[in-house]
Order: C-alpha cells, then structure tokens, then sequence
C-alpha cells in the first residue's frame, strides 16, 4: 500500500476518525446485547449517551493506543509487551473520558419506571449533577472501577490482537484475510471480557441503584468486589458473562476490522 506523506496531525486526524467511526459502527450493531446484560427493556433505550461517547471514546482508545505504542517503542521492552502496555495506557486513558457517559447510560437503563417516567438523557445528567455534583458521587461514580474495567480489558485486547496477528500469517486472499482478522479480533475481545468482567460487575453495583434507597452499599471497587463475593459466591462476580461476551467478542473485532480498514483507506486517499 502507498503511503502519502503527513505529518502528526494528519496521522492524529487518521487515529482519530478511524477510531471515531468504530465505535459508532460497533455501537449501532452491537448496543442491544448492552442493554440485555444491565436490563430487560426496549433495545435502543439509552442509546443516546452511548452514541456520543462512543465516538470521542473510540477515537480516544485508538489515537492513545498508538501514541503509547509510539513513545514505548522508545523503550527497551520487547514488541509484545509493547502492544499490552500500550494498550493499558489507552485503556486509563479512555475510562476519563468515558465515565461520565456511563454513569449516565447505567443509571437510564436501571430506572425502574423505564416506560412511564424515563428522563431524557440530558435531564438525567442535569439531575446527577444538581443533586450529587461532579465527584465521585456524581458524575465520576465508580471512577477506579472503570479504569480497571477498561485498562484490564485494552491490555489483554490490544496485547493479545497484534501479537497474535504478527505470528500467524497474512492471508492474500481477502476474503480470508479478513476472516483471519475478524477471528483474532473476536478471541481477543472474548478473552479481554472474561478477565475484565469483575471490574465490570463492580463498575454496575456501583454506578447502578443500590439495594436499599438512601443507603450507599457500594463504594470502591475492590471493596465492592469483596463485598459480593462474600455475599453472593465467586460465580457472582461473572454474573453477565454470556451477554457481555456475545457484546465484547464480535464488537470486538467490529471495532479492530473498521479501525484497520479505515484508517488504511484515510492514510491512501487523504
């Protein structure tokens, strides 16, 4: 593939669109099976924070990722403990962005009176704001929670996606070259999500209704994890796996294939 010369900000804008197209095509696909493991309701419900974290949120995961693949490579770590460290780093990186987003998603899809009295998203973000502020109570709920969730999960996806692919061999037919990558892509998204999912888990108590109204059970993320496991067994903790799998494993690779294939195309025609 020819390549047309640019400097940072064109390769940043390339990262960024990419990774902005993503998220929204593994959103608008994948979104349902989200709303099947908070809770049982009409399918796009509380699609709007999702879809307006999902660009900036995917276009950070991979503009970041490549950034912290860039400045390691200064390092003297091996490539693929490169691509896990990497993505961690992008994985911190976008549970900043995105967390807001979500404490306003879990708390739509959690509402009990989901068909009667649901807010809209903006008055549901209007309301956490006015009555818990921007701290960790309000709109930065669940916080180290999320950055495990989404650290853990890019660590594993990224480390796992592009070892994987530099060892088993490009195909030159493609059709089955991009069968190659999609099956990559979906191993690594549902290894990433078996490993993540207690943060995960932690991450929902939190963010989401708590058992008793008025009385905050879940606080921090590994006492919340202990908590349950206490409370409810070690199976309780990877409570949401199957829907979460059948969301992470083919979004997954959804994300990884429009990242490559468009960031390729913007690189040969802009």
């Amino acid at each position: 593939m020819s390549r047309k010369p640019g400097g940072f900000l064109q390769e940043a804008s390339h990262q960024i669109t990419a990774g902005g197209s993503a998220g929204l095509v593994e959103i608008c696909l994948m979104h349902p099976l989200d709303v099947v493991k908070t809770r049982l309701f009409g399918f796009y419900k509380g699609i709007l924070p999702p879809i307006m974290a999902e660009t900036p949120k995917r276009a950070v995961k991979f503009f970041t990722f490549e950034q912290y693949k860039k400045l390691l490579g200064h390092a003297s770590l091996s490539p693929g403990l490169t691509f896990a460290v990497a993505g961690l780093g992008s994985g911190l990186t976008e549970a900043v962005v995105v967390n807001p987003f979500e404490v306003v998603k879990v708390s739509l899809q959690a509402n009990r009176n989901a068909f009667t009295e649901q807010p809209s998203t903006f008055v549901q973000a209007r309301r956490i704001i006015t009555t818990e502020g921007l701290g960790f109570r309000g709109l930065n709920k669940g916080l180290t929670a999320t950055l495990g969730r989404h650290g853990v999960f890019n660590m594993v996806y990224f480390g796992f996606y592009f070892n994987v692919k530099n060892i088993i061999p490009v195909n030159e037919e493609p059709t089955l070259e991009f069968l190659r990558k999609f099956g990559i892509g979906l191993v690594s998204g549902t290894i990433a999500s078996i490993i993540n999912i207690p943060f995960d888990v932690a991450k929902s108590r939190i963010q989401g209704p708590q058992p008793e109204p008025g009385e905050i059970k879940y606080r921090t993320c590994f006492k919340t994890m202990a908590t349950v496991y206490k409370e409810e067994g070690f199976l309780a903790l990877y409570k949401g796996l199957v829907p979460k799998i059948m969301r992470l494993g083919p979004g997954g690779a959804v994300m990884l294939l429009v990242y490559e294939y468009a960031y390729a195309w913007l690189q040969e025609n802009w």
